[in-house]
Order: structure tokens, then C-alpha cells, then sequence
């Protein structure tokens, strides 16, 4: 940035919309890089230039935040696939991926933890290993270079609270995020509201929800935590169609009643357009931190930035349908004679 300090989180969520993009781990599924099923980010490792073009194409499209790829990127994680010997170099490579494409714009880089389906509430040893991971991948994190930390996809509050301690000791601020899997309260019985409530009491900076929702769903929950909490909120749902009858990705069903998640999800899709709506509706709810989570597309993010007033590098390919031959207002003679067929 030619020696200009860069502003850190807390400016500019007081300066206006902070825009975060993730989806990594399903999006570089997608494109051959994770298996699906652990979900590891062996990638940064194996396929560094494709976490380098993931990180560009979400900066393009107007991303605020590189958010580091290390995601399960942890020991219980990287033991599942054999790869535990690996856990330091995949932690600090994952790191250093995301600041060099955030220096080719003005995006904040994010050390990241989640869950870790290590935590007990009623075992404090486990408590004692969630501790342990969190301070290896934060410890490490820090060493590089981050501006602040992601704790997401908490699925207890006690966990979150672990990781929020962990990145507290690092003296850097915190985004902690929970999963509203389950309708309505944590797994450890705490409302989603009073879950974000205490979170902001212990000093986190964002608090919110990631994840498992789409938009429909993940609103109404978001319009409560904002009227509660006296810090930035962040919302980063799934681009996904989840509604009353099934309130998670995890729930969505095909027409012959398959489970949907997680690598069927094609058919519940949100639009560019649906996302971009969700960018203004959290907005307008005064949403502090709007992203989008698993499943997200950079043309996502690029539709996302734009509702929110902002021409970003990528906006030089928005769609211009007046000049599809098909779609201008001065269709010839010619053209015209596949109209019907188009129009049928």
C-alpha cells in the first residue's frame, strides 16, 4: 500500500459497511480441490495458486477481507486425512496466501478458527484440547500477520467463548459468529440473542451468525441481535433458498426426498440478484459486517457490492444485457426471427 497505514477493522466498521466473502472450502470443492466429506484445506498446501486465484477473484468482486484458509485446518481435522504432520506449515502458508493478494488491493487479512468437534460443555478436558487448538492456529496466525480473527460456525456458546479468549490474548480484535443450526438457542441452551449478548459483555467486537441459513432465514434472527447488542453485528449467510419448512441447508431436501447437503445444493441456489437484496436488507437492519458464507461465488459478492453502492475492479464485466443480440433495444430483422422461439 506505498507505506500508507491500512485502516483496521474497528475504523472501518465506524466509516461504514465492512463486505466479507467466504464459501472457500465449498467453492474450491467445487472446483477439484477439497474432498468433500473432511473438508480439509489441503489445498493451501497442494494447490497454492488456486487459494491465490479464490482470494483474487472474492477481492475483485469487492471483498473488504481475505479471510485465511484455515478452516478445519486443525489437528483433529488434519488426522482424519493424515496430514497432522503438516498442521503448522498449512496454518502459516494459508496466512501468508491471503496477505499477499490482500496487499494488491485494500483488503484486511482474517486469521480463522470454527468449530471444532472437539467441545464438551460437561468435559473440561475437552474444553482443554478445544484451548489448545485454537492457541496453535491463533499462535501462528499472529506471527504472520492478521488484523483480526474469525471464530465462526459456533455451534456452542461456551466454545465460542474459548476461542474469543484465545484471541483476546493475542491482542487482537474479534469476529465471532454463530451457527443457528438448531431454531432458535446454541447447543449449549442459550438463545442466539443472549449467546451474541454475552459475547459483546466479554469484549468480542463483531458478533452475529454464519452460515447454515440462507437469507430468508437467517434475517429475522439478525433483526433481533441487532436490536439487542450494542456492537458491530455481522451476517454471512449460505446462498441458499432455506425457508420455514426447512430453516438450514442441512435441511433441504430434493423432490424425491434426498438430502440436499452438502454436495446437491445446485437446486436451492440463490441469484446473484436474491444476494444482492440480502446485502441491502442487512444494511438497512444496520447489519455492520454483511458477507456470505459456504456455497458463495465471486459474481455473488461483485452483485453484493454493488447493491451496496460501490463500483469494484470486477464491475468492468457486469452484465450489459442491452448488448446481447437478443436483449437490445435495436433487435434486426434477422435477429428478430429467433424471438419466438426465445419467448416460448
Amino acid at each position: 500500500m506505498n507505506g500508507v497505514r491500512k485502516a483496521g477493522l474497528v475504523e472501518r466498521l465506524k466509516s461504514g459497511t465492512v463486505l466479507g466473502a467466504e464459501g472457500y472450502v465449498f467453492e474450491l470443492e467445487r472446483r477439484g480441490y477439497i474432498k468433500a466429506g473432511p473438508y480439509v484445506p489441503e489445498v493451501v498446501l497442494d494447490f497454492p495458486d488456486a487459494v491465490r486465484e479464490l482470494h483474487r477473484e472474492f477481492l475483485r468482486a469487492g471483498s473488504d477481507v481475505m479471510v485465511a484458509l484455515t478452516y478445519y485446518a486443525h489437528r483433529e481435522k488434519l488426522r482424519d486425512v493424515g496430514r497432522q504432520d503438516d498442521l503448522e506449515a498449512m496454518n502459516r502458508h494459508a496466512v501468508r496466501l491471503a496477505r499477499e493478494i490482500a496487499q494488491e488491493g485494500d483488503a484486511l487479512v482474517a486469521g480463522n478458527v470454527c468449530n471444532t468437534w472437539a467441545y464438551d460443555p460437561d468435559d473440561r478436558q475437552a474444553q482443554n484440547a478445544v484451548r489448545a487448538m485454537y492457541t496453535e492456529q491463533l499462535g501462528w496466525a499472529a506471527e504472520e500477520g492478521v488484523d483480526f480473527v474469525i471464530s465462526e460456525t459456533n455451534d456452542y456458546l461456551g466454545e465460542a467463548l474459548i476461542a474469543l479468549e484465545v484471541i483476546q490474548g493475542l491482542g487482537l480484535p474479534a469476529l465471532v459468529t454463530l451457527a443457528p443450526t438448531q431454531p432458535d438457542q446454541t447447543r449449549d441452551g442459550y438463545s442466539y440473542v443472549e449467546a451474541c449478548r454475552i459475547l459483546a459483555a466479554e469484549g468480542a467486537q463483531v458478533v452475529g451468525l454464519n452460515c447454515d441459513r440462507g437469507p430468508q432465514t437467517m434475517l429475522p434472527l439478525i433483526a433481533s441481535i441487532r436490536e439487542k447488542v450494542d456492537c458491530a453485528v455481522a451476517a454471512q449467510p449460505v446462498p441458499y433458498r432455506t425457508d420455514a419448512d426447512a430453516l438450514t441447508m442441512q435441511t433441504l431436501r430434493s423432490e424425491t426426498a434426498q438430502r440436499a447437503f452438502p454436495i446437491a445444493l445446485e437446486p436451492f441456489g440463490c441469484t446473484r440478484f436474491e444476494m444482492a437484496q440480502f446485502a441491502l436488507q442487512a444494511r438497512d437492519l444496520g447489519v455492520d459486517y454483511v458477507g456470505i458464507c459456504c456455497g458463495a461465488g465471486p459474481h455473488h459478492v461483485r452483485a453484493m457490492a454493488e447493491a451496496l453502492g460501490r463500483e469494484v475492479p470486477a464491475s468492468r464485466y457486469s452484465p450489459s444485457m442491452d448488448l446481447h443480440p437478443m436483449f437490445r433495444a435495436t433487435v434486426s430483422t434477422k435477429d428478430a426471427t429467433f424471438l419466438s422461439s426465445w419467448n416460448a
